[in-house]
C-alpha cells in the first residue's frame, strides 16, 4: 500500500505501510483472535486453550496450556494493556536479536511461568501476556550490556518493575499474578544476559 504526499509526483515521496515486525505482529493477531473467540464462546476457548490451571497430566491439552496460556486475556483493558507494551518494545527487540531468539523468549517465559502457577496456584488459573510483558521489559534493558559492565537503567528497572511486583504481591491483594511478572521478568533478564555477555 502507497500513500503519496500531495504536490508531488517524485517516488521519493511516497510512504507505504511495512511489514516491520512479523513476529510481535503475528504473536498480536493470535491474541486478539484468542480475545474474540474468549467473547464469542462465553470464555469457553479460554479456559479450553488459553489459561493454565490443575489439570490431568494425562490429557494433551494440559500441555498445549503451558505455552499458549500467553494469548488468553480476560477483558480488554488486560489484552490493549499487554498489547500496547509489547508493541513498544517488542519490534525493537526483533531487530535487534532476531526474531527466532524473541520466539523462544515468549516460549521459554511461557512454559516456566505456566509449570509455576500449575505446580504452585491449583486453585487458580493463569492467562494474559503479563510474564511476556515483564521479559521484554528486563531484556531491553540490557541492549546496552557490555562485558563486566552492569547498565544502570538494567538495575533501576529491575528494582522499580520487579520490587512494585514484589511489594503488591505481599500487601496488596488485586487479583494479579505478580508471581508471574516476577519470573517474567527474572527470565528477560537471564535471557538478555546470556545474549548480550559476549
Amino acid at each position: 500500500m502507497a500513500v503519496s504526499r500531495s504536490g508531488s509526483n517524485s517516488s521519493s515521496s511516497k510512504y507505504k505501510i511495512v511489514l516491520n515486525s512479523p513476529v510481535i505482529l503475528t504473536f498480536t493477531a493470535i491474541c486478539v483472535v484468542a480475545f474474540v473467540l474468549g467473547e464469542l464462546t462465553h470464555n469457553n476457548t479460554n479456559a479450553a486453550l488459553f489459561s493454565v490451571y490443575r489439570s490431568s497430566l494425562a490429557s494433551p491439552l494440559t500441555y498445549f496450556r503451558f505455552f499458549c496460556h500467553i494469548f488468553g486475556h480476560s477483558s480488554m483493558s488486560h489484552l490493549t494493556g499487554n498489547l500496547m507494551t509489547i508493541l513498544i518494545l517488542g519490534p525493537m527487540l526483533e531487530e535487534r536479536y532476531g526474531g527466532k531468539t524473541l520466539v523462544w523468549t515468549m516460549a521459554i517465559t511461557a512454559l516456566i511461568t505456566g509449570i509455576a502457577h500449575f505446580i504452585l496456584f491449583p486453585n487458580s488459573a493463569l492467562m494474559g501476556a503479563s510474564g511476556v510483558v515483564f521479559a521484554f521489559i528486563l531484556l531491553a534493558s540490557f541492549t546496552s550490556f557490555k562485558d563486566r559492565e552492569i547498565p544502570l537503567t538494567f538495575i533501576l528497572v529491575a528494582v522499580l518493575y520487579l520490587g512494585q511486583q514484589i511489594y503488591q504481591g505481599i500487601f496488596v491483594d488485586d487479583n494479579v499474578s505478580q508471581f508471574t511478572h516476577i519470573l517474567g521478568g527474572i527470565t528477560g533478564s537471564v535471557i538478555g544476559y546470556n545474549l548480550n555477555k559476549k
